[in-house]
């Protein structure tokens, strides 16, 4: 007869495993509350030439004024996006009382 496998661990045993890894889990990017300008074709869709929206990243500030004005999915895929004034990407964190600025692209020269 064959020996049988040790039965799996449970019980109270187990719980501090689960909780060291908890702790060594990355700790979550804190939210800011920014203001959101809109330029040209922008505030057309958005609806509004400025609004307070929260988010950890320029992306999900952006993705927040989406979610509230649908119309602005489609300038907010091509436009170009600052924070305080300077050219950033949507990965770009933003800080508690920052401007983020959607700007659409501009033709003419």
């Amino acid at each position: 007869m064959a020996p049988s496998a040790p039965a799996p661990r449970t019980g109270p045993s187990a719980a501090p495993a689960l909780a060291a890894a908890a702790d060594t889990a990355a700790p979550a990017t804190p939210t800011a509350t920014v203001t959101v300008r809109y330029w040209a074709a922008a505030r057309a869709a958005a609806g509004t030439d400025s609004e307070t929206r929260t988010g950890a990243s320029v992306g999900e500030v952006v993705d927040a004024a989406v979610a509230a004005h649908p119309e602005l999915a489609r300038v907010a895929a091509v436009a170009s996006f600052l924070l305080d004034g300077r050219a950033v990407g949507r990965e770009e964190p933003v800080p508690d009382g920052g401007t983020v600025e959607v700007l659409p692209p501009f033709a003419g020269g």
